[in-house]
């Protein structure tokens, strides 16, 4: 479980004791850029300004950068573009076997904002149906995970289905002509393929396994900025809070933003999980074993160690 509560107040502490006399800090950036996806706390936190109004006083304004999916943002990242974002769990995993310059800040679970999805009236009944099929999702995202999870549950390998490594937009259109056989997916495309384009899920996320978010920095900047790194997620906190009791508002807001159906937004938002906090050992060990998982297929080119980069604002 993670022990929310003693995250956020050792983060605000932290925040407040580096950020108070920010002002006359030479060190002190003059931008923070934020790697976002049009969906979650993120998304929630631009429309509030509450990053804005945070920094204001420091002399800190906040550019917000549109991806998407994770793997540019982490690209971005590390060449020095973005500071801070929030991806699934697969993401990280490619980028830190590349040597990517990232570091884990904080984690949110993930419950049933994705799955796979079927066509109704197709033969794919189970998960065991999956096998000789063509599966679309992209490549080092979380749906790449949910795909590998869903596999290990039915007892199939990798080599048993045929990827199609796809975007979310190039997924839908995929599986609306019936060029993929099932299609992994998160929120709110997962909702659009359920509610508009008439498909059925086949798993969610949790039907198969554990799978998380995170909040991710820039390795560099999380080093010279710690304090600002615990004060960045502690205002976001405040806006996962907001999240978790305004499930409703959150639908409306992202249908404003995205244009996508306020029915499908707010089905995405009831099913989501808001909430940030420390990245506790199980969070830890349920990544690591995601990377072994990747490794062991040959996806990524090195194992790698998790917990390496796994920041904590102590040991900067």
């Amino acid at each position: 479980m993670i022990d929310r509560r003693r995250f956020l107040v050792t983060s605000a502490v932290a925040a407040f004791s580096g950020l108070a006399g920010a002002p006359a800090n030479a060190q002190a950036p003059t931008e923070l850029r934020i790697g976002y996806q049009k969906n979650g706390v993120l998304v929630v936190a631009r429309e509030q300004a509450v990053l804005e109004k945070r920094f204001a006083a420091s002399g800190i304004t906040v550019t917000w950068l549109d991806f998407p999916s994770g793997p540019p943002m982490l690209e971005a990242m590390n060449a020095g573009s973005v500071d801070f974002g929030q991806v699934g769990d697969t993401p990280p995993i490619f980028a830190q076997a590349g040597g990517a310059k990232i570091v884990y800040v904080a984690g949110q679970p993930i419950t049933n904002g994705q799955g796979i999805l079927v066509k109704p009236d197709g033969d794919i009944r189970a998960l065991a149906d999956l096998k000789g099929k063509r599966i679309g999702f992209t490549k080092g995202s979380s749906a790449h995970n949910v795909v590998l999870l869903a596999l290990e549950k039915a007892g199939l390998q990798y080599s048993d289905i045929t990827p199609v490594y796809l975007s979310p937009p190039d997924g839908a259109a995929a599986f609306a002509r019936d060029s993929i056989d099932a299609w992994a997916v998160w929120d709110p495309y997962f909702a659009i393929g359920e509610v508009k384009g008439g498909g059925r899920v086949l798993a969610k996320a949790s039907d198969v396994g554990k799978t998380n978010s995170f909040y991710i920095a820039n390795r560099d900047f999380a080093v010279r900025f710690p304090q600002l790194v615990s004060a960045i997620i502690d205002a976001l906190a405040k806006s996962a809070d907001w999240a978790e009791a305004h499930r409703d508002q959150v639908g409306q807001l992202m249908a404003k933003i995205t244009g996508v159906d306020v029915d499908i937004q707010t089905l995405a938002a009831q099913r989501s999980s808001f909430a940030i906090g420390e990245l506790t050992d199980d969070i830890v060990a349920t990544q690591q074993a995601v990377a072994d998982r990747f490794f062991h297929l040959g996806l990524i080119p090195r194992q790698i160690a998790v917990r390496e980069a796994v920041w904590s604002a102590s040991q900067s």
